[in-house]
């Protein structure tokens, strides 16, 4: 690891009447960091699907895009476990606004004449891409599990979560600005290339300059006590052990590969992630060419479907607290059931285009729930110096198959070669999958939940 990336050293401790001040100042200022910072993160991910309708028009096939796409899911699934690894021992100040400049920069050259190219310069520039962009949770996770307890991290991610949102909704938006933006310099011959490529690589990289002023690493690198005597909210697996930054050896051999609960959630994430990348990278595609959607309604779509996911992921998150008491499994599952009653809407429906959007926005609110509910219950899994390796192998289970296997690679070869019928069953298999697989973690979740139980009783007594 290089030397400017290591977690900055424990400060001497501040007087204890100034404490509570600076923890809540700092507590919403790195809230804010990692916020602004991830959602920059979606504003370079996914250029390359809205591109994907010009690229056809330029002789590409389906198949041969799906395959270059393929390498931005491939390299983040990756990235997203092997960089979390070296997030868990790195600042998170300065890991963060790294990836995402990088990816801005890589974003950039994808778009210019060089990038598209052929398939395989377009498969190397998503491969950079992604592995970039898989630097931005595994520093997000270390924040949280440093900034917030147990007890209320659940709500502070659900909130978090939403920048996933915010960053893919505000996608459609700033390539429409782009396009105008464009026009008025008279760029109406890469009028495509500005606005899906460099406009929102340049606003990535601003907001990743505003977030290296905002996050903190840790509250004990500012001279405040851990989180948990903060707050006197201690997990049952907490021990001044939990302070120490971890060998890779010790997060990957104790913490990880031994968890069996772990796997199970890794392995329903990649089902998760198929039928939200399926629905999403796909959809431009199919509005352009079945549907004969305009441009504008294919990027309003885009933003309706992240945005949708806002009040999702709250309602999720309200019900896995208030109405399960903490029980993520039992969520998902519900929240998977309205997903595929939502795609054979979207699929079947013969109302026209209002209906096609309203389910494709339906598909966005139940879908994102599922995939907060799970990055959470992969960090409750793990101690909080370990967090970015347990929510990296969910990510990589996510992105590597879920995203680059089935949702890039295998939906483009079985839409190039059987069709968008063929395609939708897929999606709606995959979510029976999903949901058998959180039936496997539901018990081992109900045995976990009353062990925090039994010591949160013993603590009261």
């Amino acid at each position: 690891m290089w030397k400017f990336l290591q977690p900055p050293a424990p400060q001497p401790a501040l007087a204890p009447h100034s404490v509570d001040a600076h923890y809540k100042r700092l507590r919403w200022q790195v809230f804010i960091g990692v916020f602004a910072g991830y959602a920059a993160y979606y504003l370079v991910r996914k250029n390359f699907s809205l591109a994907m309708p010009y690229l056809l028009d330029m002789g590409f096939s389906k198949a041969d895009l799906g395959l270059a796409f393929s390498f931005n899911a491939m390299a983040y699934g990756l990235s997203k476990f092997l960089m979390g690894g070296v997030s868990d021992r790195s600042n998170a100040r300065l890991f963060l606004p790294l990836g995402l400049l990088l990816a801005s920069v890589c974003t950039i050259l994808a778009g210019a004449s060089v990038g598209l190219y052929n398939i395989t310069v377009m498969a190397v520039f998503q491969f950079l891409i992604g592995w970039f962009g898989g630097m931005g949770w595994p520093p997000c996770g270390r924040v949280m599990t440093h900034w917030f307890s147990v007890k209320e991290r659940g709500t502070k991610m659900a909130i978090w979560n939403l920048a996933h949102n915010v960053g893919g909704g505000l996608l459609g938006q700033v390539i429409k600005w782009g396009l105008l933006f464009s026009a008025s310099l008279g760029f109406s011959s890469f009028a495509w290339q500005f606005s899906i490529f460099y406009f929102p690589a340049a606003i990535a990289i601003l907001i990743s300059l505003i977030a290296l002023a905002l996050i903190r690493d840790n509250p004990q690198s500012k001279g405040l006590p851990s989180i948990e005597q903060y707050k006197n909210d201690y997990p049952p697996n907490y021990s001044s052990e939990s302070e120490k930054v971890l060998t890779a050896k010790e997060i990957f051999f104790k913490y990880v590969l031994a968890n069996k609960t772990l796997w199970f959630v890794a392995a329903a994430n990649a089902f998760v992630y198929f039928v939200r990348y399926g629905v999403q990278d796909w959809t431009p595609t199919y509005f352009a060419e079945i549907k004969h959607y305009s441009d504008t309604t294919i990027s309003n779509a885009y933003s309706y479907y992240e945005w949708a996911a806002i009040p999702g992921t709250l309602l999720c998150g309200w019900v896995s607290d208030k109405l399960f008491k903490g029980k993520r499994a039992m969520t998902t599952i519900i929240f998977m059931v309205l997903v595929a009653i939502s795609i054979v809407v979207y699929w079947l429906s013969p109302f026209g285009k209002s209906v096609d959007l309203i389910a494709f926005t339906a598909i966005g609110f139940f879908i994102y729930g599922p995939v907060m509910l799970i990055g959470v219950h992969a960090l409750d899994l793990a101690p909080k110096n370990a967090a970015g390796t347990s929510a990296g192998l969910s990510g990589f289970f996510g992105y590597f198959i879920g995203t680059s296997l089935l949702a890039h690679i295998v939906m483009g070869y079985v839409l190039e070669h059987y069709g968008w019928t063929y395609g939708f069953q897929l999606l709606i298999g995959s979510c029976v999958v999903a949901i058998l697989l959180m039936l496997f973690t539901y018990k081992a979740e109900k045995k976990m939940n009353d062990r925090r139980k039994q010591e949160i009783n013993k603590t009261n007594t």
